[in-house]
């Protein structure tokens, strides 16, 4: 199974609201993914979409890759927070307030979904296995049917 992963460092977004667009497309085929991405309203969007792609760029480089893009799933993806760039605004009768400009570090993984095994006498001319039979319980003869108290309550 082949396992690829693309990793952008120090783009100008808080981790938190990566981690909110990334959550979208895990788990998901990357065709999905891509189409997820293009209609999500997030400026963080485009780089992830870009990011995706470099990511399946990465599994198409590696031996033992089956040539099939349809087969690749998102397998993790996750928003590490970077440095933050301090910064000064000015705010009323001379005072300062501290500005933190965010990054975060994005990572995402594909990995190639393990392709479905067929058992060799599948067909029309395979035999199929007796299936064992379940025991019914037996009713006792103490306890009555549903019949026999409807008549005695007549």
């Amino acid at each position: 199974m082949i396992q690829a992963e693309a990793t952008a460092r120090y783009v100008r977004t808080s981790a938190q609201k990566a981690g909110l667009v990334l959550a979208l497309i895990r788990g998901k085929d990357v065709n999905r993914a891509l189409a997820a991405l293009d209609f999500t309203r997030k400026s963080v969007a485009e780089d992830i979409a870009k990011l995706l792609r470099s990511a399946i760029a990465n599994a198409q480089q590696k031996d033992g890759f089956s040539g099939d893009v349809d087969r690749l799933f998102v397998s993790a993806c996750y928003a590490n927070q970077g440095p933050s760039a301090k910064r000064v605004r000015p705010a009323p009768m001379g005072r300062a307030f501290r500005v933190l400009k965010r990054t975060a570090h994005l990572t995402v993984q594909v990995s190639e979904r393990p392709e479905k095994v067929i058992a060799v006498g599948t067909g029309k001319d395979a035999v199929e296995a007796p299936r064992p039979k379940r025991a019914r319980a037996a009713k006792s003869a103490t306890t009555p049917s549903k019949k026999a108290t409807k008549k005695a309550k007549e």
